[in-house]
């Protein structure tokens, strides 16, 4: 992999920068983000009820698939990884930098997700702790009456972290009563856009739905240029269905890998692992759905 160091990284964090995007993607440039901040996002309606193992009830299943799953990063809230941290050093981490309920809903107000913390102060929390936190992250509604603020704090974090050597992902969700379709190719090609000129190593988006869904995509990827783009994994799907999509998401639409949450942890711990070994299988090993279906089945 030929890395390209952004450069707005600082000669004194170049090599910490470098170590961390091959230490993030296992030096391939592909990443795959299990994504444990649905604990804000969602509440606790991910966490609990029928179809979700009773295991999922406990924030530290959270932490235990991270530990023994193979993975690029786990992403949650600095809270969550300071609780938990001391016992699982080993997880590469990626900080939540911001987070909202889904309780005010769209039709009450367009969304706001404010800062929680500052970059300097995970950057404090890793020196002292020695947790390996790898990068941050952060989300934008597009669309929204308060995409200003948003947009202008996701660029001092990217300008910040870079600053410091970390990665950046920047979840890019168009989202308001300004915006008809949030699943539109054309829109999420425009978030990626985004994403490029506010500077981030990483862009989660949305997957389009429809049958040519995979060949659409390719314009975001087009469109982010440099900036990799991953996608959300969305609500709990077979596992075959879910590996045949994250598939054709990787090779034919280019994506760069994926952050998936609901399908991994909702399982059981020894299922979630083996589903977190699967899509790390094609994302990063480049492995076929047949050779994924046999990791996950064991």
């Amino acid at each position: 992999m030929n890395l390209s160091v952004p450069m707005d990284v600082p000669a004194r964090s170049r090599e910490r920068y470098r170590r961390r995007y091959q230490a993030l993607t296992a030096g391939t440039g592909r990443l795959m983000l299990f994504a444990g901040d649905q604990k804000v996002e969602h509440l606790n309606q991910d966490f609990f009820g029928t179809g979700i193992s009773a295991q999922d009830a406990d924030p530290e299943h959270l932490f235990r698939i991270a530990s023994h799953g193979r993975i690029g990063v786990f992403a949650a809230q600095m809270g969550l990884i300071s609780r938990y941290g001391m016992d699982y050093p080993d997880v590469p981490y990626l900080v939540k930098l911001n987070s909202k309920t889904n309780l005010v809903e769209t039709q009450q107000a367009d969304p706001y997700s404010a800062q929680w913390m500052e970059v300097s102060q995970v950057q404090e929390i890793a020196e002292e702790s020695g947790l390996n936190i790898l990068g941050v992250g952060y989300t934008v509604y597009l669309g929204s009456e308060e995409e200003s603020s948003m947009l202008a704090q996701a660029a001092q974090i990217v300008t910040c972290a870079h600053r410091e050597g970390l990665l950046t992902v920047l979840w890019m969700y168009p989202r308001g009563r300004a915006v008809r379709d949030e699943r539109d190719p054309h829109l999420i090609a425009g978030a990626c856009g985004v994403a490029a000129a506010l500077g981030s190593d990483f862009v989660k988006v949305n997957y389009p739905r429809g049958p040519q869904a995979a060949s659409d995509f390719r314009e975001a990827v087009l469109a982010a240029g440099r900036t990799g783009v991953v996608c959300a994994g969305g609500s709990s799907d077979s596992p075959h269905a879910f590996l045949s999509r994250l598939h054709d998401q990787i090779h034919i639409s280019g994506a760069a890998g994926n952050a998936t949450g609901r399908n991994i942890h909702q399982k059981s711990l020894e299922e979630a692992v083996r589903m977190c070994n699967a899509i790390y299988s094609i994302t990063v090993e480049n492995r076929s759905l047949e050779e994924a279906m046999e990791v996950l089945e064991g």
